[in-house]
C-alpha cells in the first residue's frame, strides 16, 4: 500500500515539544490521533539530526513538470487541430526530452483537456457575420405578432444509396478486411434535395426539389405550381376563423329581412 501524505510541520513541532516536556510517546499518539509508529519515527529523526522537515520524496519524478504543463497547454490551445502525433514531436524539439506519445497523451489529460470530434459548422467569413449582426440589429425590436408572420424555411441534401456512416465502427482486431467495416464511399454519390418551411402556426409538408435552391426559385415554385401552394396555407388558419364568423352574421341579417313582411301582413 503506497504511502499517504506526509505529517505538517506544526504537528510535527507539536509532537518534539510534548516529547521534550517529558511526555510518552503513547500519550502523544493518543492525544494528536496518530499511530505510535508515525510519533516513533518523528522523535527518531529528531534525535539522530536533530531536525523536524519531511525528507525528500522518493521514486520516480514526471518527466514534464509543472512549467512544462503549462507551456503544452498553451500550445494545445493555440493549436487545436493538431494531432498527438505532431504534439509529441513538437514537445520532443522544445523541452529536449525523450517523450512518448503515451507520455504526451496523459499530459494533455493533466491540463484538463480532452480529444473530442469537432462539430460540422458552415464557415463565416467577416463579411457574413457583419450580415448577421445588422439583420438582427434590425429586426431586434420586433413584435411577437411581427414574428408570427415569418415563414421559416431550409433545404437539406440526403445520399441515397450509401448514407453518411461515422468514422469508427466496432470490430475485433481480426475483422479489419471484413467488408461489414469498411467506410464505403463513391465518387458522386446519388443524392436526393429535399425543402421544408415551418411558421408559428404549424410545419409545412417536405418537398423533393430538382436542381439548385435560391430565394428565387423558391418564390417562382410556391406561386406557379400547385403542390407548394398548399405549404402557404400553414399561415392563413386564424385569417380563416375571422371569414367564418362573417359569414353567420351576414345570414341572421337575411332572416331578419324576411320576417318584416310577414308581420306587416297580420296587421
Amino acid at each position: 500500500m503506497g504511502r499517504g501524505s506526509p505529517i505538517p510541520p506544526m504537528l510535527r513541532r507539536k509532537i518534539v515539544e510534548q516529547y521534550q516536556k517529558g511526555v510518552s510517546q503513547r500519550k502523544i499518539a493518543k492525544s494528536l490521533k496518530l499511530s505510535s509508529s508515525t510519533v516513533h519515527n518523528i522523535i527518531q529523526k529528531f534525535r539522530e539530526s536533530g531536525t523536524m522537515s519531511v525528507r525528500k520524496g522518493q521514486g520516480r519524478k514526471t518527466i514534464l513538470d509543472a512549467r512544462d504543463l503549462r507551456a503544452l497547454r498553451r500550445h494545445c490551445i493555440t493549436y487545436r487541430n493538431a494531432t498527438v502525433m505532431e504534439i509529441t514531436t513538437w514537445a520532443q524539439e522544445y523541452f529536449q526530452k525523450t517523450l512518448s506519445v503515451n507520455t504526451i497523451h496523459c499530459a494533455i489529460r493533466h491540463c484538463r483537456l480532452k480529444l473530442y470530434r469537432s462539430k460540422k459548422k458552415p464557415y463565416l467569413n467577416i463579411i457574413q457575420k457583419r450580415r448577421c449582426f445588422l439583420w438582427a440589429k434590425a429586426h431586434l425590436k420586433w413584435t411577437v405578432a411581427k414574428w408570427k408572420t415569418v415563414l421559416w424555411s431550409d433545404e437539406s441534401k440526403f445520399e441515397v444509396l450509401f448514407g453518411k456512416l461515422g468514422r469508427h465502427v466496432i470490430r475485433t482486431k481480426e475483422d479489419k478486411d471484413n467488408p461489414s467495416c469498411y467506410q464505403r464511399s463513391v465518387q458522386k454519390p446519388a443524392s436526393l434535395m429535399v425543402w421544408g418551411c415551418m411558421s408559428a402556426c404549424g410545419m409545412g409538408s417536405l418537398h423533393i426539389w430538382k436542381g439548385t435552391i435560391n430565394a428565387e426559385s423558391i418564390v417562382r415554385g410556391s406561386l406557379l405550381d400547385p403542390e407548394y401552394v398548399s405549404i402557404f396555407k400553414i399561415t392563413g388558419k386564424k385569417k380563416k376563423k375571422k371569414k367564418k364568423k362573417k359569414k353567420k352574421k351576414k345570414k341572421r341579417k337575411k332572416k331578419k329581412k324576411r320576417i318584416k313582411p310577414i308581420a306587416q301582413s297580420s296587421l
